[in-house]
């Protein structure tokens, strides 16, 4: 705050500070029950005889006045008030706030700690790491997501199998604590109109809706050209590179035909932010653990075949051609 602010606020302050003690002083000059003269009243009259005498204050209340006078001159001096002021103590709310959280982490460091030696799987099971992390959805997370984690326009539900980043534990894991950016770009300008209605049809017969079928079949080469990069050749997303799945009837933004041309015609920015400096290492553990309970779980990856597997699977393949063969002779 500027010199001539502080300057101002200190003026204005002290001109109310002095204006209302003044007047508190200036109307109890006459003692308690003493009349004034030739004012009895105040001239208000109510219900006929029911009148309103101009009597002094108590001087209990002044004093009690010029108690909070004298309050709030110490207050002034020992605490911000006055413009750029900071007050003899240093005080700052920031600080006060950064003390309150310091308690608050040291109050919940022992369970904390108990959580860290847990993996995703145990901290979902158990009650008292749901609890802490029910809290911290509904802090961090609901206001995107909604209180019971189905998205809206724009957010993502969280409770069915579509991820669009993937949904392993390493993946959710990833995506609360660093966030993720999605970014659709504009393909209007490179479409052309009737470019953007061909893609548009095409998108739309991926998930099983109606389009007519003479722009579906131009969109699909369109497709395959300029959305596949994404979205894959066969328009069931690339979670490597954020690309939503087309062909299933989940969508952020709404799958029908206006929505769909709106996306490729103007392109989409959405952003999930990084919680991981805000809420620390544990509490994103926990909301990672929370967040996998609220979906069904993920399919296990299939292990590849070691080369040993892979030369006996070869050789009974052979082997079978090779009866097969001799029956047929």
């Amino acid at each position: 705050m500027s010199t001539g602010w502080t300057l101002f606020i200190v003026i204005i302050t002290a001109i109310n500070v002095v204006g209302a003690t003044w007047l508190m002083w200036a109307s109890s000059r006459r003692a308690p029950g003493e009349k004034a003269p030739g004012a009895e009243t105040t001239g208000h009259t109510w219900d006929g005889d029911l009148a309103e005498y101009n009597n002094p204050l108590p001087r209990w209340w002044l004093w009690l006045f010029y108690g909070s006078v004298v309050f709030s001159l110490a207050y002034l001096v020992l605490f911000p008030g006055l413009g750029s002021w900071k007050g003899t103590l240093g005080w700052t709310q920031e600080g006060q706030w950064q003390k309150e959280v310091e308690a608050a982490e040291l109050a919940a460091a022992p369970m904390f700690e108990r959580f860290s030696r847990m993996s995703f799987a145990e901290l979902g099971a158990d009650a008292d790491a749901m609890r802490v992390a029910r809290n911290l959805y509904a802090n961090h997370c609901a206001m995107c997501h909604g209180s019971d984690a189905r998205g809206a326009i724009g957010f993502p539900n969280l409770t069915n199998a579509d991820w669009q980043w993937g949904g392993t534990e390493d993946a959710v894991y990833a995506t609360i604590a660093y966030g993720r950016i999605g970014a659709m770009p504009p393909w209007g300008e490179v479409l052309g109109p009737d470019g953007v209605e061909e893609v548009v049809a095409y998108t739309l017969t991926l998930s099983g809706q109606q389009a007519p079928a003479d722009l579906a079949a131009a969109g699909e080469a369109r497709f395959q050209m300029i959305c596949s990069a994404c979205h894959g050749l066969d328009g069931k997303g690339m979670q490597v590179v954020g690309g939503p799945n087309l062909t299933d009837d989940v969508w952020i933004y709404g799958g029908g035909a206006d929505m769909i041309r709106y996306a490729v015609l103007n392109g989409r920015q959405n952003q999930m932010p990084a919680q991981l400096d805000a809420l620390g290492e544990q509490r994103v553990r926990l909301l990672t653990a929370y967040v996998l309970t609220l979906a069904p779980p993920q399919p296990a990856a299939e292990p590849a075949a070691s080369p040993v597997e892979s030369t006996a699977d070869e050789g009974e393949a052979e082997a079978t051609a090779g009866v097969a063969a001799d029956a047929a002779e």
